[in-house]
């Protein structure tokens, strides 16, 4: 109605036909039915001809409206002919925004899935201590790794995301409504559940450097803040208690499951165990051999503990023989007990995680491959062929 320039009245009807008064848009949307006529709804003060514009009150208001036919002559009034009033249009989603920040997400926490399952060492990006975090007792919930629950979250809200993209124009509306509600409940439950992680890594385990931590919290906010333009002031008010509820649930249900961590951080302080190594048992090969007197050659350090698994898999891969080569520092030479500190090498050194390289200055944190540590230490692999 906001669109209507003129209403003129003949007759008792909207005149679509006099010179001076030119069709409106609704008129000629229904010029095929004869004449259109407005229902007492419509004030019929409004329709004189002394008025030539809609006042604003009725802007954009829906009113019924009875179409007559062409031969129409008068006797019974014909059914009335309902124009189907248009949905509001919901706010628009980023779905493709979305679909990209959760895959990353799912990329990420897939790698250390990866990692957990098959045993094997976690590269941090940034800092040295992505290992001690993600192999501690605050990475597991109810026993299950927490990048598994971390890739499950973040594949869901990608197939989610991803499939209203690709059916955004063809989906319905009772569809539509659905799904973005999904996704918001999905998103809060993940952006709270980092913020709880932080506070761990902050206040559990004194603040460690966790690259992938820091980032998935990152991706977990920007996923909740990606989606919350989808909503109207009004919807999230409304659902603002729903939206406490998912929190205050995901708050309690961790804390549940980290209740037994602490219950296995204070245990620890029981533990007293005696600095022995065990025993490197597989052969070297020339190859290892060589490396190993390589990296001694330019002065590579290795650190480890002697209760760490992951340096003694990397002893593994060098055997034996090669080890004997390797400039080696253990971080606990004295055992590892409630109050014991590092060994003074590790700590100028500052160690963070084991094992640690460090190779012409610069610092690798975790277990690494024969070719990466042929690459880091200048070892040409083309001697070995």
């Amino acid at each position: 109605m906001a669109a209507m320039a003129s209403v003129c009245r003949a007759g008792g009807s909207v005149c679509a036909s006099s010179s001076r008064c030119a069709p409106t848009p609704v008129a000629r949307s229904a010029s095929g039915l004869g004449s259109v006529t407005f229902f007492e709804s419509f004030p019929r003060r409004f329709l004189s001809q002394k008025y030539h514009t809609v006042p604003a009150q009725f802007l954009g208001k829906s009113y019924k409206l009875r179409a007559q036919s062409p031969n129409h002559q008068g006797g019974e009034e014909p059914e009335d002919e309902q124009i189907p009033e248009v949905s509001p249009k919901l706010p628009s989603i980023p779905y493709g925004l979305i679909t990209g920040l959760a895959s990353v997400g799912f990329l990420e926490t897939g790698y250390l899935t990866w990692a957990k399952v098959t045993g094997g060492s976690v590269t941090c990006p940034i800092g040295a201590g992505c290992s001690d975090v993600l192999d501690s007792s605050y990475a597991y919930v109810f026993g299950v790794p927490l990048a598994l629950i971390g890739m499950v979250a973040y594949g869901s809200i990608a197939f989610l995301s991803g499939n209203r993209l690709l059916a955004r124009d063809s989906s319905g509306k009772e569809e539509e409504v659905w799904a973005r509600w999904l996704l918001l409940g999905g998103t809060t439950a993940m952006a709270v559940a980092s913020s709880y992680f932080m506070y761990i890594l902050t206040t559990k385990l004194g603040g460690a450097s966790c690259a992938f931590c820091v980032g998935s919290a990152l991706l977990s906010l920007s996923l909740l803040f990606s989606t919350l333009p989808g909503f109207t002031y009004k919807d999230v008010r409304n659902i603002a208690g729903l939206q406490l509820a998912v929190g205050a649930t995901v708050v309690v249900g961790l804390s549940v499951a980290f209740g037994d961590a602490n219950s296995a951080f204070a245990r620890s302080g029981e533990i007293d165990l005696p600095p022995v190594e065990p025993e490197v048992v597989t052969i070297s090969t020339s190859k290892e051999i060589s490396l190993a007197k390589h990296l001694q050659s330019i002065g590579a350090k290795m650190y480890g503990a002697f209760w760490c698994s992951h340096c003694y898999e990397q002893k593994q891969m060098f055997g034996r023989e090669a080890m004997k080569f390797v400039d080696y520092v253990e971080c606990y030479p004295e055992g590892y007990r409630k109050g014991v500190q590092l060994a003074k090498a590790c700590d100028a050194a500052n160690i963070q995680g084991f094992p640690t390289w460090i190779i012409k200055g610069q610092t690798y944190s975790g277990e690494q491959d024969f070719e990466g540590l042929a690459k880091a230490s200048g070892f040409d692999l083309a001697k070995l062929k």
